[in-house]
């Protein structure tokens, strides 16, 4: 079998194999490391090799095929057991200490235990490995949390404001997050360790409207470069659960994130404002949207136009959650050239999901767009665009929600074409598909080709293909298009569905082939 790396740390590496299967491999294989068995009976099209050593090489072989790597250099090994936490609870200071303390590339080794922590931060140009076993468990109370600010202005006029605080695509007073990483660089967070916020006994899922702080993230990195997750279980979460902010150069492999069902806004995974993201191999079982891809409401996306862009999201497994693959809504600046491919999507409301409205603004394009060589598995709605999401105390408004044909200005988004090829979805229960553009601005083009979709057999069950105002529950309805310029189909089977296959109104050019 083929396989490339991926990355490779000081003290593990994580490898992709080269075929066509979605996120499991064609059979079980082994691993060796220099001629030594290491794994036995892998699954997965993504595995990782811990214990090693900083700055040495070595050769991997699968099914007779051979790679040679070398690990990242490092400083020193600083091991957490030698630090002390006398007479407290909270070991927060313990780990702020044994992290200023680290010499640039220095590895601090978390040991297995369990460790109680509120907020600590990062720095850069470091390595925090969490041994089998270590598990870092967040603070339940609010109020140990410190409280960052909005925004703060430079003493340079000419410079935009400095975002540090945020929710949901403003800037608002936030609590400090789990794990920060806030202008750092070169960071590695690897090992096979958890990190655990603890939410479910902490007061941050109660009256989640009315919480007038930003809760606090698992993760939550705010200008950084060139950070690099592998093998973690990132679990438990306040609110979304890793949520990198205008940063770039970010992977993001082999990693598990785990949420109870019915955790409010936990979602996996939002890269906002962020280029070079890369999220291979993960796993994910979350209270709301799987991943999903921002940037900013339309304040964030008209002061500082800075797209999510360059996303690369493939062999990860979305096993619960809202939406699996989404693209929204807080998309003031646009999302532009995503690719995902090689996914396994099973028991999530929506498939790959787009959402945005009225008030994102001219910036917000999104556009770029590929899906691809997706499995999909009694997923309710396997496809959804909606511009008319009805998100935010104006959501409901009759701007958001109107059919009429309203005048295009600085508050109108834009969707450009996607393409969505090989996919097959089995067992779906609301619609196969869901597109609704604007009237005064219609999404530009749908296609579809090379997928085949079945409607479950079982009874009825009625819901919401797309959060959107206006329309009656569905059930087992094929594929709905409102307000699409050019739909295109190609080698597309549909069977289970109720009623017309195709369900159109405003739409100029459907091609079926």
């Amino acid at each position: 079998m083929k396989f490339e790396l991926l990355y490779a740390s000081t003290l593990a590496a994580s490898f992709e194999l080269l075929n066509d299967e979605v996120y499991y491999a064609p059979s079980e294989y082994d691993v060796l490391l220099n001629g030594k068995v290491v794994l036995t009976k892998v699954k997965t099209n993504v595995f990782t090799i811990y214990d090693l050593e900083p700055d040495t090489e070595y050769f991997v072989t699968v099914d007779g095929y051979n790679l040679t790597f070398r690990t990242r250099k490092a400083s020193l090994i600083s091991h957490i057991s030698e630090f002390k936490n006398l007479g407290n609870n909270d070991d927060t200071l313990m780990f702020q200490a044994a992290i200023a303390a680290l010499p640039k590339d220095g590895i601090l080794y978390i040991d297995k235990g369990e460790y109680h922590i509120t907020s600590i931060f990062l720095k850069s140009d470091m390595t925090l490995y969490l041994e089998e076993g270590a598990h870092l468990i967040g603070n339940p109370e609010m109020n140990a949390y410190a409280v960052i600010p909005p925004e703060q202005k430079y003493i340079d006029a000419n410079k935009k404001e400095l975002q540090l605080g945020t929710w949901e695509g403003n800037p608002r007073e936030a609590y400090t997050s789990f794990v920060n990483g806030i202008h750092i660089c070169n960071v590695d967070i690897i090992g096979k360790g958890e990190i655990d916020g603890n939410a479910q006994n902490s007061l941050f899922w109660k009256n989640v409207k009315t919480q007038p702080i930003g809760r606090p993230r698992d993760i939550y990195l705010n200008d950084c470069e060139h950070i690099n997750f592998i093998g973690v279980t990132i679990e438990n979460t306040a609110a979304w659960t890793i949520h990198p902010f205008f940063s770039n150069h970010l992977g993001f492999y082999d990693i598990k994130v785990s949420n109870p069902k019915d955790a409010p806004n936990t979602d996996g995974m939002d890269p906002e404002c962020c280029d070079d993201v890369k999220i291979i191999g993960t796993y994910f079982s979350v209270g709301d949207d799987c991943i999903a891809i921002k940037s900013g409401k339309f304040y964030i996306g008209q002061k500082y136009n800075i797209p999510s862009s360059n996303i690369v999201i493939r062999n990860c497994r979305m096993h619960e959650g809202h939406g699996a693959v989404v693209i929204g809504s807080e998309i003031g600046a646009g999302v532009k050239d995503i690719t995902v491919e090689k996914c396994l999507f099973e028991h999530t409301d929506r498939g790959l999901r787009i959402k945005t409205r009225r008030g994102r603004g001219r910036n917000s394009i999104v556009d770029g767009i590929l899906f691809r060589n997706i499995i999909m598995k009694h997923v309710l709605t396997p496809l959804v665009v909606n511009m008319f999401y009805f998100c935010d105390p104006d959501g409901h408004e009759e701007y958001v929600w109107s059919k009429k044909k309203l005048p295009v200005d600085e508050r109108t988004p834009y969707i450009g074409s996607f393409v969505f090829e090989n996919i097959i979805a089995e067992d779906a229960e609301y619609a196969l598909g869901w597109f609704a553009g604007l009237p005064e601005m219609p999404i530009e083009s749908i296609t579809v080709r090379n997928c085949n979709f079945t409607v479950s057999k079982g009874e009825k069950i009625y819901g919401n293909p797309a959060m959107m105002d206006g329309y009656d529950k569905q059930s087992k309805i094929g594929f709905y298009f409102l307000n699409v310029n050019k739909v295109r189909f190609e080698n597309v089977k549909a069977s289970g569905y109720e009623g017309e296959r195709f369900i159109v109104d405003n739409v100029l050019s459907l091609e079926e082939k």
